[in-house]
């Protein structure tokens, strides 16, 4: 089994970076593995800690239609060069959060993708040197509020609600460029997602290139490689899992979001 870095929060209170054993025990790292971070003599027992998110990004770059039949799907041709936007870190959360459904949409999609995350410092790369930041792989959840997406022209509001970003639980450092990618929804046996991350139109390393004549990826920054068809609706109370060979599950239930009610008063001036 490759090795799965963790990022964990211990019932006192305290942040660690570490490695999971088989037995959910967590040895800790001094530092974040993209930092050189080394193994200590402190171990968390599997009950003295939280899993969060397995890294906290400056940024989360997403890419849009980077497979082809779910470009199709969405009306539209693969773009003649990747399409950008951008989640905000307060997007993120771990497997096992909660998605929360705002109020202001009436279609919120799951995204099921491969998510890289940095190693190191990464400015006007090429394929090459591209290829040798990316530290490592875990997955995400690029939840979409598709009516407003559709209705702002832009994408900012549509996947930048507090909740989006499911990311997680774990990263590896490797991963077979033949790995299947899967979506299933409320535990039914087919997946509402499949496809191998091979069929991408722009690669990892080629896509991370490109971001990096664009602006800098910092350690630990992630990128959102795009979905495969199959895209679909979130209730609220459905539970979804994506699942990609080689890392494990990312699993989040969805819960409606209650806005605050403005005091009349307020309201009316």
């Amino acid at each position: 089994m490759a090795q799965r870095y963790v990022r964990v929060q211990s019932h006192s209170g305290q942040l660690h970076y570490g490695l999971l054993q088989p037995d959910r025990s967590v040895q800790v790292l001094d530092a974040p593995p993209w930092l050189q971070g080394q193994p200590t003599a402190d171990e968390l027992a599997a009950d003295s800690y939280q899993l969060l998110a397995p890294c906290a990004p400056s940024k989360v770059i997403a890419i849009g239609k980077n497979y082809a039949k779910h470009a199709a799907e969405m009306g539209s041709d693969v773009p003649p060069e990747p399409l950008l936007f951008m989640k905000p870190s307060t997007a993120v959360i771990a497997d096992q959060g909660v998605i929360f459904h705002p109020p202001q949409s009436q279609r919120v999609d799951y995204e099921g993708e491969l998510a890289l995350v940095m190693g190191d410092r990464c400015v006007d790369c090429t394929e090459a040197e591209a290829r040798e930041k990316i530290w490592g792989y875990t997955i995400a959840n690029d939840v979409t509020a598709r009516d407003l997406q559709r209705r702002d022209n832009q994408w900012t509001r549509a996947k930048g609600f507090d909740s989006f970003c499911p990311l997680g639980p774990w990263i590896v450092r490797e991963l077979n460029p033949e790995a299947r990618i899967q979506s299933f929804l409320n535990d039914l046996p087919d997946p509402v997602q499949s496809a191998s991350i091979s069929t991408m139109v722009y690669s990892p390393a080629a896509l991370v290139a490109y971001i990096s004549q664009i602006m800098t990826l910092l350690p630990g920054d992630v990128v959102l490689t795009g979905t495969p068809e199959g895209v679909g609706p979130l209730q609220i109370g459905d539970r979804i899992r994506i699942e990609i060979e080689g890392i494990g599950s990312l699993e989040n239930t969805v819960q409606a979001r209650v806005l605050p009610q403005i005091p009349t008063s307020l309201s009316q001036g």
